[in-house]
């Protein structure tokens, strides 16, 4: 070791009892008080003055300042109130820019409790930062209050640092009793030592240090802050209203979040015994996410709002929350938290989040985290259960996150050890869903890209019943308070709308190539939407999704062979005779079959309660929220036709208010209008110019190899880019953003989402069907882009569809992209300065011209 290497402590006496301070090395003190603290770093910064060092005091807590103003000193005012990322990635930052060698100070970690509220996390930020202040060789001083924090904390902490000092003050007299030190060992380094000046004089007598240590009071190492606080607050119960009132609000900050309208919701309705059982059923620490808030907070209305007129029809719920800590804590604890904050910077957003999610896939959780995990998955036994994202910004107003993050069933079937290791490995799934390109552009394009973005977890039980070797609900969808996809004007918008499946409702929330949900208005239910009536059986569904027994997985199966199974229903509820079918069947010559039948839900709208249920429960949520909201359900009945409804989640609906009325120009002649429908619109009253056209060939596309169908949709994102800015409309065949290119464009919304407008037109001849999305992940992801969205049903009563007002415009696809000229005949682009999209949501009228 060389001369210069070694550092000063400032006491010449007991740097030659630790044989001095290294570069690199993190020191902690243990004490009993923040004066204690200010005199050993006044030693040790009075020392480094003196050598010349680079100085710098890193003050973020309320106690008094540790150091005073100086010239000599460089202060950084860090705000831990931010969160843990924040302030672990601003310290990341500033210790990279000040470099090598230098010395630092800190504030006495334990104030970071009054932020956090969490010992996990005052660990997780020292775990995550002390590893670099080493690499850089610089030196630092820590403190931490005795007797606050845990034992796993202190062992934490004195796993990663390199120095781990008590500090007593007894009498007026300092003592300093070395825990650990790093690399170095003498036979008398780890007694205690009286400090007198600068002398450091060995306690060796047992007699002296006897009467040293039983001085002191060591108390009891607590339980987490965070459960000392809760288990504090459960005492109140007992006291006034206002009392509990003013704890539950405190509580409410470290469980649901900041000021925000679903915080001050959260507190006109949960009591403080609702925030404990919150807390009570929680696996670590910190919030438990927007989609946790959201199914608890809409639960609650209609507990309060709706009295004992729903109580009869809702399914208790039993989930618990993974807290948002956790996360952090095991990204930390396998050490990826310098990748992590390389992945924050502008210039690492995209360029690590690859690597950073093939770690999240592949790490271990900390053990007390697996006994938490261990309890839940015995709690559950073999019932199946769905591991959902609840991640902070999740289910808000303004953000909802639609489908951006994963959801992951576990069928739950096996030995403990195997569904232990499926739950685990589920768990890493949404954790790395982070890291999703989808999630990353979302957040990016709503400049949420450097907010913190924790990532909760609701684990819930899934809602249905075993048919045969087979699990689901009988229905299950997503439910709108205000339908604002109307194709006629006798629609009642306010009556709201739902979007109905039958088995697992993953089919309600994403498109599902080769099948149609129901949508169904409330104020109707046995509406259809535009199409003929012979068409009902094709644009129906057909399959439904479902959780196999015998095979552990979600799969999915052909209706005809589950409605085969005992129901526990009655299947009527669900299934119609279809007339249309077995007259066909009867023209051809068929005589002895079996009466086909169509997946309608007639008598469940007609014999049963459930539309009005449904009906009511939006209109009491959108009073409750002051705001149109957006849920999802499942459903299960019995033999008498009763049932349950169990609320999965609600969350405010993304969508732009209705506008006023807007006056639809008068038409001389079909030929002067692009296309014009009544209804079949999303988006409210608009009048909107329209600089540029891109129409996709129903025909042309067709033709196309399905290699080469994706490339039109590659193709199609980089005219999005080049739209940025611009009145584009982009009108294709069939569903955009469908997975099966046979069934239209398949894009991801990120290679849309600079137009302004976005039609889907049926064609009869080539097989294209527009689906009414409304309610599933892309419609959000429409509304939320605010989009206006039109489906145009060609060939159909009332709709004019004219492609040659665009085609006979010259095409400009090699102007954009001059190396696709093969594609002319299938994507063509119009100039169409001019032209203008009216849609009036009173009358229903929509015209573009």
């Amino acid at each position: 070791m060389n001369l210069y290497d070694k550092v000063s402590t400032g006491l010449e006496g007991f740097d030659q009892v630790i044989d001095h301070l290294r570069f690199g090395d993190n020191v902690v003190w243990q004490v009993d008080s923040i004066s204690d603290y200010k005199k050993m770093v006044h030693y040790f910064v009075e020392n480094a003055i003196t050598e010349n060092m680079s100085l710098i005091y890193i003050r973020f807590a309320n106690h008094e300042p540790i150091l005073n103003a100086s010239q000599d000193i460089k202060t950084y005012h860090i705000d831990a109130s931010k969160g843990f990322e924040s302030f672990a990635t601003e310290i990341h930052n500033l210790i990279k820019a000040e470099g090598k060698r230098a010395f630092y100070v800190f504030d006495c970690l334990t104030d970071l409790l009054e932020y956090w509220h969490s010992d996990l996390m005052t660990g997780n930020f020292f775990k995550a930062t002390c590893p670099y202040l080493y690499e850089l060789d610089t030196v630092a001083y820590f403190a931490i209050k005795r007797n606050f924090h845990t034992y796993s904390t202190i062992a934490g902490i004195r796993e990663t640092t390199q120095l781990l000092l008590d500090l007593y003050q007894i009498n007026d007299k300092t003592y300093i009793h070395p825990l650990k030190v790093w690399q170095r060992y003498s036979p008398t380094m780890f007694f205690p030592h009286f400090i007198q000046g600068q002398e450091a004089i060995c306690i060796t007598s047992s007699s002296d240090a006897s009467e040293l240590f039983h001085s002191i009071n060591r108390g009891e190492i607590r339980l987490d802050y965070w459960n000392t606080i809760f288990n504090e607050a459960k005492r109140m119960l007992s006291s006034t209203y206002n009392q509990q009132e003013e704890v539950k609000t405190r509580l409410m900050y470290k469980l649901i979040g900041s000021d925000s309208r679903m915080f001050h919701l959260c507190d006109r309705y949960f009591t403080l015994k609702d925030i404990l059982d919150i807390a009570s059923r929680e696996i670590g620490t910190g919030f438990i996410g927007g989609k946790s808030v959201g199914m608890l907070l809409a639960r609650k209305i209609i507990e309060i709002d709706g009295g004992d007129s729903f109580t009869p029809y809702i399914e208790p719920h039993d989930s618990f929350f993974i807290g948002a800590d956790v996360f952090y804590t095991y990204i930390v604890q396998n050490g990826w938290w310098r990748l992590r904050a390389k992945q924050k910077t502008p210039e690492g957003y995209y360029k690590y989040a690859g690597e950073l999610k093939e770690k999240l896939l592949h790490g271990s959780f900390p053990k007390d985290i697996q006994e938490q995990f261990v309890q839940m998955l015995e709690y559950f036994g073999q019932s199946p259960i769905i591991i959902r994202s609840s991640s902070l910004q999740e289910d808000n107003f303004g953000n909802a996150f639609a489908g951006k993050y994963e959801s992951v069933f576990c069928v739950n079937q096996g030995t403990p050890q195997e569904r232990y290791e499926a739950f685990e490995q589920a768990v890493r799934i949404v954790y790395a869903s982070t890291m999703n390109e989808d999630a990353l552009n979302y957040r990016m394009n709503r400049g949420l890209a450097q907010q913190d973005e924790q990532m909760a977890i609701l684990v819930q039980r899934v809602s249905g019943d075993r048919f045969g070797d087979y699990f689901f609900p009988h229905i299950a969808g997503v439910g709108n308070s205000s339908n604002l996809y109307v194709w006629d004007e006798s629609i009642d918008m306010n009556a709201g709308m739902l979007r109905l499946v039958f088995g697992l409702g993953t089919r309600a929330v994403d498109r599902t190539d080769g099948d149609y949900v129901r949508v169904v208005c409330l104020d109707n239910p046995l509406r259809i939407p535009p199409m003929d009536y012979e068409d009902q059986k094709k644009f129906s569904q057909h399959r439904l999704d479902l959780l196999s027994f015998t095979e552990n997985i979600q799969d999915s199966k052909e209706l005809d062979e589950i409605l085969s199974l005992p129901l526990k229903a009655d299947k009527k509820l669900f299934i119609s005779p279809d007339y249309a079918t077995e007259a066909r069947m009867r023209e051809l010559g068929y005589m002895n079959f079996k009466i086909p039948y169509l997946l309608d839900f007639k008598k469940l709208f007609t014999e049963t309660k459930f539309v009005t249920i449904m009906r009511e429960m939006l209109a009491l949520l959108s009073k409750a929220y002051d705001y149109p909201v957006d849920i999802e359900f499942t459903a299960n009945f019995n033999k008498d036709n009763s049932f349950k409804i169990n609320l999965l989640q609600c969350r405010p609906l993304q969508t732009k208010g209705l506008g006023k009325t807007v006056k639809i120009p008068e038409l001389k002649g079909e030929k002067d209008c692009f296309f014009g429908c009544k209804g079949s619109f999303m988006g409210g009253s608009v009048r909107l110019p329209i600089d540029y056209v891109i129409l996709i060939s129903a025909k042309e596309y067709l033709k196309l190899s399905e290699q080469d169908k994706y490339e039109v949709a590659r193709q199609i994102g980089l005219i999005n880019n080049a739209m940025k800015d611009k009145y584009a409309m982009l009108v294709g065949p069939g569903r955009w953003g469908s997975t099966t290119p046979s069934l239209g464009v398949p894009v991801h919304f990120t290679q849309i989402c600079n137009m302004k407008v976005l039609c889907e037109y049926s064609s009869k001849k080539e097989g294209f069907m527009p689906e009414l999305s409304y309610g599933s992940h892309f419609f959000q992801d429409i509304v939320e882009s605010e989009i206006f969205y039109v489906a145009i049903f060609d060939g159909y009563q009332d709709v004019i569809f004219n492609t040659d007002r665009i085609l006979q415009e010259e095409n400009l696809l090699t102007d954009f992209l001059p190396e696709n000229a093969q594609l002319k005949e299938v994507i063509h682009i119009a100039n169409t300065s001019g032209m203008q999209i009216y849609s009036d949501i009173v009358s229903q009228k929509l015209l573009c011209r």
